[in-house]
């Protein structure tokens, strides 16, 4: 939603009519962002977003690497006749954009959304709004700049952000601290009761049933953040957090060192993303994904015994 809704701003001041569609909803810690008022939802509205994405000339996808990663949207968008441009950090894209901006070593697509902006001539147009945006995108993927992706060249972008007017503490306030008490309620829960570590792998992971969910009041975004508490523990390299969601086990890994989560996914859970932070799914039941996940761990032994 950062990368969007600075991208939308930018062309906006460029006097271009733009329309952000996002997938589905999502985290109402996102929500404030500025321009979020005007974002279309298209699982909201399914037929006011097709007639705009039919009559656009243009459609920018951000964030995202592959048409299948945008759900309902993808038809639609796939038979457009629009230009279509991908800017994005993930890896392996699929070549489905005229033109494309990939770089899957750089810390996120905001960076590169930012970066663009300045090679189009354009640094004197980012104002606060676009800077609190990007800078949104820019903490959240670098884990609050801790992750190995965040450079010398990520800080000087923060730098300059930062002096167009970003709030680096009231960003961080409204995106981590507004969690609801159903929300600490739950991570609780997931701590206490659902955590395992298995540390003849290095490995640890939390799983949440959908009535464990519904009993904590579970809203998009709740887990955010959860699977990194995994990956703290001492000695740990992997960790996992699988959720029952929407008739699908939606899995979120993490790893630390040279342990890539995004092949794993990839090779068994039908996900990817990163080498360090990668996303998968399983239309097994809750259990057989779960047995099916530890099963797996033998064969990666020796990658999983590194220091």
């Amino acid at each position: 939603m950062g990368s969007s809704l600075a991208v939308a701003r930018y062309l906006q001041k460029k006097k271009q009519l733009v329309t952000v569609i996002a997938p589905t909803d999502y985290p109402d810690f996102l929500h404030w962002l500025p321009g979020d008022n005007n974002v279309l939802v298209y699982t909201d509205d399914h037929d006011r977003a097709n007639g705009i994405i039919e009559k656009a000339d243009l459609i920018i996808c951000l964030d995202f690497n592959a048409l299948s990663r945008i759900g309902e949207m993808e038809e639609p968008v796939r038979k457009s006749s629009a230009v279509k441009m991908m800017i994005d950090h993930h890896q392996q894209p699929e070549q489905f954009a005229a033109y494309t901006i990939s770089e899957p070593d750089i810390c996120s697509t905001c960076q590169l959304v930012f970066e663009w902006m300045v090679d189009m001539g354009d640094k004197a147009l980012i104002d606060k709004e676009i800077a609190t945006c990007i800078y949104t995108g820019i903490m959240t993927d670098t884990g609050s700049f801790r992750f190995p992706s965040t450079t010398a060249r990520t800080h000087r972008i923060v730098a300059d952000l930062i002096e167009f007017g970003a709030n680096g503490a009231d960003i961080y306030n409204r995106v981590m601290d507004g969690s609801s008490e159903s929300r600490i309620r739950l991570l609780g829960f997931a701590l206490s009761e659902k955590l395992r570590v298995l540390p003849e792998y290095k490995t640890a992971y939390i799983s949440l049933s959908a009535e464990e969910l519904e009993r904590f009041n579970f809203q998009k975004g709740d887990t955010e953040g959860f699977v990194n508490y995994a990956l703290s523990v001492k000695g740990i390299l992997f960790a996992a957090i699988f959720m029952d969601k929407d008739n699908l086990r939606k899995v979120s890994f993490r790893s630390k060192g040279d342990w890539d989560v995004n092949l794993f996914a990839r090779a068994h859970f039908n996900g990817g993303g990163h080498k360090n932070a990668a996303g998968g799914a399983s239309d097994l039941p809750l259990d057989e994904t779960l047995q099916k996940f530890v099963d797996l761990l033998p064969q990666y032994r020796k990658e999983l015994s590194q220091e």
